[in-house]
């Protein structure tokens, strides 16, 4: 499958890309071959079973919520996160479910939708099951789902095949590794960025690449701005209060602060990241990059970029998006954007790791600095653990936001100030990646079993 950037850059809801995002697809395609099957009108009841990460984190992740919301028919990209909260209201009083948002059936939650913990399915860790029964009470059809990272959904089918026996479509900068991405570099004579949008016309003829591309930055800043002007307390159960907006007035209301301290700009970018995880937190509309639990570093980064580099344009933010989108692709192609499976260092790791090839991009960087400057974000970030307390996305998850864009910036100044020549390439990097987490404990793979989510009492 050839990647784009509208696969790593999905608009959608929060809590979590993997549990939430992809969930909730999994349940339009369930719907869609239901139709394709002409058997919607035969289902007189619906079961769901999750299993592995869905299970041991769903609660919190909102899994179950996001899945019921998939079978009524709604989309990740289209849903207003505001209206989730009656319709799960509506199917727990009532005890049905609205299937596709036509027909009415029996829906109890406590038997119809079950947290299998402790169970796992052997392709991935985040699986699902879908299964239908008629009105005498006999499964009739059922299909298995998984969520494999930043909202990436594959039925059981499409997760068994190799890469090669995949579909391709043909583009004219195709590349697998980062060594061959800095090699079409050369051949062409051409940017990362400039590579990624031609590749993007041929993947999406039909489209005006750019246009997607801004509303993308579009959906992250309103995310930004939403966030510094939310208050009061995550959901959950946790007490975790919103941050962003205090800071923001502080920021704002002490401007000569500034002009006293060189590192404010520093609280700005925190600012940034922190206002974006803390409204996935609440469930509110971000953009996969590449996912939910890491969806604050690189809107972080471009903000910094956009707001605090002078001659910053439209057309910057373009290159830096289609910049860390390649460097995506390599991650996703090579290893894993799961937490599930790698833990955090795939999410914040990899997010990092774009940021700063993006920011290099737009800062003047050559293709080889870029390359760099991602193999620095994840070089330290590797062996990052998933371990968030009582599975909401919350506590480490927001800060580590922060943590992620400003070490992003970091790495980006680090490679500018070379000539793009280092001793380990990024594909080492990602290879490393992969291996440390085949290595990690299950414990500390989004299942709240290890680390902070056991030595930190969650209420």
């Amino acid at each position: 499958m050839s990647l784009s950037v509208f696969d790593l850059f999905k608009i959608g809801v929060g809590p979590s890309s993997s549990h939430t995002v992809g969930p909730m697809w999994a349940a339009n395609r369930f719907l869609q071959l239901l139709e394709e099957r002409q058997e919607e009108s035969k289902v007189s009841r619906l079961r769901i079973c999750l299993y592995g990460s869905l299970a041991m984190t769903g609660q919190g992740h909102a899994t179950d919520i996001a899945t019921l919301v998939g079978l009524m028919g709604e989309r990740p990209d289209h849903v207003d996160p505001d209206k989730i909260p009656s319709y799960i209201d509506a199917i727990r009083n009532d005890g049905q479910l609205l299937l596709n948002g036509t027909r009415a059936i029996p829906f109890v939650e406590s038997t119809d939708l079950l947290f299998l913990r402790g169970e796992s399915l052997p392709q991935h860790p985040n699986g699902m099951r879908f299964e239908v029964f008629d009105e005498a009470g006999l499964q009739f059809f059922s299909r298995t789902y998984f969520s494999v990272g930043g909202g990436f959904v594959l039925c059981e089918d499409e997760i068994e095949l190799d890469a090669g026996e995949v579909a391709q479509i043909e583009i004219p900068y195709p590349f697998e590794t980062g060594e061959e991405l800095l090699a079409r570099g050369k051949e062409s004579g051409l940017s990362i960025a400039e590579l990624v949008i031609a590749n993007e016309h041929a993947i999406h003829p039909d489209i005006d690449v750019n246009e997607g591309i801004d509303r993308i930055w579009a959906v992250m800043e309103v995310c930004i701005e939403r966030g510094c002007r939310e208050t009061g307390e995550l959901p959950g159960g946790l007490g975790i209060k919103r941050r962003a907006h205090d800071l923001r007035a502080e920021l704002t209301g002490h401007p000569e602060a500034a002009l006293r301290d060189q590192l404010t700009v520093m609280d700005w970018v925190n600012l940034y990241a922190m206002a974006v995880n803390e409204e996935n937190a609440a469930g509110g509309r971000v953009v996969t990059a590449p996912t939910n639990g890491a969806a604050g570093v690189i809107p972080a980064v471009v903000a910094y970029y956009h707001r605090f580099v002078p001659g910053a344009t439209k057309e910057g933010v373009r290159t830096f998006l289609a910049t860390s989108a390649a460097i995506g692709m390599l991650y996703k192609k090579n290893a894993s954007i799961s937490a599930a499976e790698v833990g955090c260092q795939g999410e914040v790791g990899v997010a990092c790791s774009m940021a700063a090839a993006g920011l290099t991009a737009v800062m003047g960087g050559t293709n080889e600095q870029i390359e760099n400057a991602a193999e620095i974000g994840m070089e330290h970030n590797l062996g990052l653990t998933c371990d968030p307390i009582d599975g909401l996305v919350q506590v480490p998850c927001i800060e580590r936001n922060t943590m992620g864009a400003v070490k992003a910036i970091n790495a980006s100044r680090l490679a500018l100030r070379g000539d793009g020549s280092h001793r380990v390439p990024l594909d080492s990097v990602i290879e490393t990646m992969r291996q440390t987490g085949i290595d990690m404990q299950e414990k500390y793979k989004e299942t709240s079993q290890g680390g902070l989510a056991v030595n930190v009492v969650a209420c």
